[in-house]
């Protein structure tokens, strides 16, 4: 015996039917309006973010300086514990500060440099050692990183908001069942269920 096949349906809430009630359209809109809306608001949120991030780095760019320092003591061999992924080390360096101030902090170094030879550090514009800025690559990456995540968070709150507003209209649905069956029930005094 060959299986029956069904004709799908497509779009069926958008059809006329004296089947389709006013909630099935409801649903039809909110699923449309939560798709268009959850796109155009992935995309904005997206490029918002991404642009945010490179205007930070190109921000941090431009308030850093590139400075020689002079290693104050040796710099030591990193523990097998604290191995990071640079492999440098922290150590004491003095420079010269914007403002023609020596002055003396820790900084990150190559392990086993001498004291008194000369490296590199990145001061901001007070003169305070800092981070060294992203370079271009890091910042592309930084901003498309930054720029996915916030796409992803603004398309999912919406769909999650159209998801709590489809239980909703499920519920009520559901309710309308009842009460239909209920109003069936009665005239014949007996209970389908």
């Amino acid at each position: 015996m060959a299986a029956k096949r069904c004709a799908r349906v497509r779009l069926w809430r958008w059809r006329r039917s004296p089947m389709r009630r006013r909630s099935d359209l409801a649903e039809a809109w909110v699923i449309l309006l939560a798709w268009v809306f959850a796109l155009v608001g992935a995309l904005l949120a997206g490029q918002a973010a991404a642009a945010a991030v490179a205007e930070s780095a190109a921000d941090q760019r431009a308030r850093s300086v590139r400075v020689s320092a002079v290693l104050v003591e040796d710099a030591k061999d990193p523990s097998a514990s604290r191995v990071t992924t640079d492999h440098r080390v922290w150590s004491t360096v003095r420079w010269t500060a914007p403002d023609g101030t020596t002055r003396t902090g820790e900084a990150r170094v190559p392990p086993k440099t001498p004291a008194g030879s000369e490296v590199t550090v990145w001061t901001d514009d007070s003169g305070v050692i800092t981070t060294e800025p992203l370079s271009a690559g890091e910042t592309r990456l930084h901003s498309v990183a930054g720029g996915v995540l916030a796409a992803m968070c603004a398309g999912g709150a919406v769909l999650g908001v159209a998801w709590v507003v489809r239980q909703g209209i499920e519920r009520r649905r559901m309710a309308q069942w009842a009460e239909e069956w209920e109003q069936i029930d009665t005239p014949w005094g007996w209970k389908t269920g």
